[in-house]
Parts: C-alpha cells; sequence; structure tokens
C-alpha cells in the first residue's frame, strides 16, 4: 500500500501559465529578446529555469543565469501570485490527510517561493515536509529534490520505497522518481500533455483532478478485512452453488437425453447414442456427452450471472484505476505466446514424465472427453466450460479473494481452488498452474477478457494435442518442453520488467 506522495507543484497542484510565462517574457525582454506570445513559452513551466533559457533560446551559462535573476525580479513580487490553484485539489489534499497519508511537495522551484505559494492557497498544513531547488542555483534536478524530499519525509527511519508515489506532470518528474526507484502517476491535465507522460514511461496516468483522487484513494479500498466467514462466505456460496446447479443440469440434461431418444433421427442417432450388443442397454457417444456437459455448465454459468455481475463491474472499476497507462502492442503478443507455450510446456512434462499414463483418473475423464467429435469436443470443452468455469473462478472468487487479501495470497487461494476442483491429481496440478497464470493476465490487463479468452485457447490447444496426435511429431521432446518452459519464464519476466513495478529496499 501506498503511503507517501510526492507532488510536483506547477502543472500538478496549481496552474502557473500566467505568473510563469510573464515572468519569462519579463526576463526574455530585459535582454533585448521579444516574445510576445505567452503559449511559446510554456514548456518553461516544471523544468529549471536555467535549464530552460539555455535549451529554448540558445544561451550560454551566464547569459541564462542573469536571465533567471531577470525573472525572479518580477517573479518574488508579483507573478507569484498569479498563479490558480486547480479546482477539487484542496479538499483532495484535505481528505488525503485526514485519512492518514504523508503528503510532500517535490518541486525544482526555489524552496522559498514554494512555500509561500502554498501559504497563499492555505494548503500548506497538508504537507509534512516541502523541497525546492536553492536561490544559489544548488539542487535543481528533479531526482536530487526527490532524494531529498524522501530523505526529510523519513528522517533517520528506511526509505520504503516501494511505498511512494512521484505525482507530477512532466517527464523530469518521471524521470525524478524512476531515478530514486519509485513509482510515477503522471497528471495529463497538466502541460506535460499525455504524450510525453507515455513517453516518459510514467507508471500510472490520471486525466484529472477527480481522477488522481480516485486513484489515491483506492490504496484504501485494497483490502476489507471482515473476519474469516466475511471474506471466504461471498466467494464459497457461489462456488457451492455452481457445483449444485452443474450437477442438478447434468441429470436434467441425463433425463432429456432419454426422452428424445426414440424421436432421434436415424443418422443423427448413430451419432449420439449406440446399444450394448449383448445387452441391449442405451449408451451414449462422446458427441452427447460433450453436448450434455456444455448444457450443464452454461445452465451453471447462466444462473451465477446475477451474482457475478456486481462483482465483476466493481473490480472493473478497480482495475482502470490501475490501467490508465496505454498497454503496449507487444506485450499483448508476449502475453499469448507465454499462454501457449505454458499450455504445451505442461502438457508435454505430464506426457514425458509419464504421470498420465499412471493416473486411472485423468485417463477416465480424456477418454470421455476425447470421443466426441474434434469440433464439438473445441466447442463444448474449449469454449462453453471455460466461460463458465471463468465466471466462477476468476469473476467471482478471485475478485472476492482481491477484496480482502493482498494480491498474492488471493491469486494462490484462487488457483489452489480452481486446481481441486479439477478431482483429480494431473488435472489439479495442471489447474492450478493455469490458475495462478489467468489470474495474473486478468491483473496485468485489467480486463476480464483476458483470462476467458486465455482459458478458451488453453483447452482448445490442450484438446487439439491429445486428439490429434500432434503431440507425438517432432515437439514431443525434452527439447521442446525446456524451450516452451523458458519461454514462458523469460516471457513473465518481460512484462513484469514493463509494467516497472520498481521496488526499493523494505523494512517492515
Amino acid at each position: 500500500m501506498k503511503k507517501y506522495f510526492l507532488f510536483d507543484l506547477d502543472g500538478t497542484l496549481t496552474d502557473p501559465k500566467m505568473g510563469i510565462t510573464t515572468c519569462v517574457q519579463y526576463a526574455l525582454h530585459s535582454l533585448g529578446i521579444e516574445e510576445p506570445d505567452l503559449d511559446k513559452l510554456e514548456p518553461f513551466i516544471g523544468p529549471p529555469l536555467k535549464e530552460s533559457f539555455m535549451e529554448f533560446y540558445g544561451m550560454e551559462e551566464e547569459r541564462a543565469l542573469e536571465a533567471v535573476e531577470k525573472y525572479r525580479e518580477r517573479f518574488r513580487d508579483k507573478g507569484l501570485y498569479e498563479n490558480e490553484i486547480y479546482p477539487g485539489m484542496a479538499s483532495m489534499l484535505k481528505m488525503l490527510s485526514e485519512k492518514g497519508f504523508r503528503l510532500a511537495v517535490a518541486s525544482s522551484k526555489p524552496t522559498v517561493f514554494v512555500e509561500k505559494i502554498l501559504e497563499h492557497f492555505q494548503i500548506r498544513p497538508y504537507f509534512k515536509v516541502v523541497v525546492g531547488s536553492e536561490l544559489d542555483g544548488s539542487r535543481t534536478d528533479k531526482d536530487q529534490v526527490v532524494a531529498e524530499a524522501l530523505r526529510q519525509l523519513f528522517g533517520h527511519k528506511p526509505i520504503l520505497y516501494n511505498e511512494v508515489y512521484m505525482i507530477g506532470d512532466r517527464r523530469f518528474d518521471v524521470e525524478g522518481a524512476r531515478a530514486m526507484n519509485v513509482e510515477s502517476v503522471g497528471v495529463a491535465y497538466g502541460y506535460g500533455g499525455m504524450e510525453e507522460l507515455r513517453q516518459a514511461h510514467a507508471d500510472y496516468i490520471v486525466e484529472s483532478v477527480e481522477e488522481l483522487e480516485d486513484f489515491l484513494l483506492r490504496e484504501l479500498c485494497e483490502v476489507r478485512p471482515k473476519g474469516f466467514m466475511g471474506s471466504i462466505g461471498p466467494l464459497l456460496f457461489p462456488f457451492l452453488l455452481f457445483l449444485m446447479i452443474r450437477q442438478a443440469a447434468s441429470y436434467g440434461a441425463l433425463w432429456l437425453a432419454v426422452k428424445i431418444e426414440p424421436a432421434v433421427p436415424p443418422g443423427l442417432w448413430q451419432w449420439l447414442y449406440y446399444r450394448e450388443t449383448a445387452t441391449g442397454e442405451l449408451g451414449y457417444m462422446g458427441n452427447l456427452g460433450a453436448i450434455m456437459s456444455a448444457l450443464s455448465f452454461g445452465v451453471a454459468g447462466v444462473a451465477l450471472l446475477p451474482t457475478a455481475r456486481p462483482v465483476l463491474r466493481e473490480a472493473r472499476k478497480r482495475m482502470a484505476l490501475s490501467h490508465l497507462r496505454r498497454e503496449r502492442p507487444r506485450n499483448y503478443l508476449i502475453a499469448l505466446l507465454v499462454s501457449c507455450c505454458a499450455v504445451l510446456g505442461l502438457n508435454l512434462l505430464f506426457d514425458l514424465t509419464g504421470v498420465i499414463d499412471n493416473s486411472a483418473a485423468y485417463q477416465a475423464v480424456a477418454q470421455g472427453q476425447l470421443s466426441a467429435a474434434l469440433a464439438v469436443g473445441l466447442f463444448c470443452y474449449g469454449v462453453i466450460s471455460p466461460l463458465a468455469e471463468e465466471l466462477v473462478f476468476r469473476g467471482i472468487v478471485y475478485n472476492e479473494l482481491r477484496r480482502n487479501y493482498r494480491l498474492p495470497l488471493a491469486m494462490l487461494i484462487s488457483a489452489l481452488l480452481f486446481g481441486l476442483y479439477h478431482m483429480n491429481p494431473v488435472q489439479g496440478v495442471y489447474g492450478f498452474i493455469m490458475g495462478l497464470l489467468l489470474s495474473y493476465l486478468y491483473e496485468y490487463f485489467g480486463s476480464f477478457l483476458w483470462p476467458v479468452l486465455v482459458h478458451m485457447l488453453a483447452n482448445c490447444l490442450a484438446y487439439i494435442l491429445s486428439n490429434t496426435g500432434i503431440s507425438d511429431t517432432l515437439i514431443h521432446s525434452w527439447a521442446a518442453a525446456a524451450v516452451c518452459t523458458v519461454v514462458t519464464i523469460v516471457g513473465i519476466r518481460l512484462l513484469d520488467f514493463d509494467k516497472r513495478k520498481l521496488k526499493g529496499p523494505v523494512v517492515e
């Protein structure tokens, strides 16, 4: 949980355009440079002044320092107050402070000016620490400002880097945060804009003060202790209900199959039924078994929709606040590659180690499923059953766990339940590992569509491998299993690296 928020000043807490641009205009005029268009001077908002004069007007350092002095000549008396606090900012800071978050200001503006601006807008009491640059030109780089803010905020205690957000509107804020190993929140309502923040690889981006407030306050909603029964009940009841409805629907489908059998046309009858030669008893082909299974899953899934919808809506809202930054297209491809390699690798490892051959329970399940026609099996076992299972295990079970427990524990418990649900050791281990992957992808992309599609992909791929004999080709080898394992691990590491979940040393 994040407890410490470092705020930039210009373009984040306040809109300083008029004061900064008119003071830059004044400084340029004093040096014989006329710039009538204040909009062209917006790039001066945020970065250190000396570097901006050197970059935008090609000044030597000595002349840039002279321009800075002229800027301050007007700013300290007039430009300082040509400023506006963003609507809703004061109430947000008050709420954050009252809820126990520790707030600080980390600005490239001289500290003396920062203090006066905060006092002017009556928001100084909300900040434990205020750090800016020095009037002598030192500590102007954002990483130095952030470092000093952290030092003052934590004092003699170890700095908990993973509990800090740096919040700002320019790439300098993002770069300063990254240099100090803390996560950044870019505010697109400031002067850097969405594109600059994306190119700087801000960890998160919000587009309004209201969105920033929701994003920061979500930290309070991540864990809601309710006691054992209060947290287990909302997920245990739907899970048991799913099992009972599925069982009841299976009996109903079996009853229906018996009732309609006399009316089934001969050509279709042979595709669905058979009779024992010796006893004359009615039997069911794999196609009918697959259809009855799909019906039971479908009925159970539909029955749980009213329960799942509000849970999914709440989860979507929670996850949207953590996925405001657009995902890189390559990550979708990496996730698909990881999913395919995980499925293929697990199937190869189970087969090569002989686990599958030695499991009578698994063989019985596989024989029943694989006796259906390929198209029927793919639709029933590769589309219908994954959709219903995801509605229960990621849609309800995982999300209810996520409301009450930390992310790793929620992933672990939901994966364990998913493994136990399969009722045999082979599918249990496979289900546990896939359960971890599915909840990981759900959390990573923030969309319920991901676990649903990947579950369907996994079932279809496994069904094709077992049904078509592809597993007996060149890919059926320890080398192929090793490659799949390596690709899966490397792919997940790449996804993690791209999220830039940087962690500093944590002391509990």
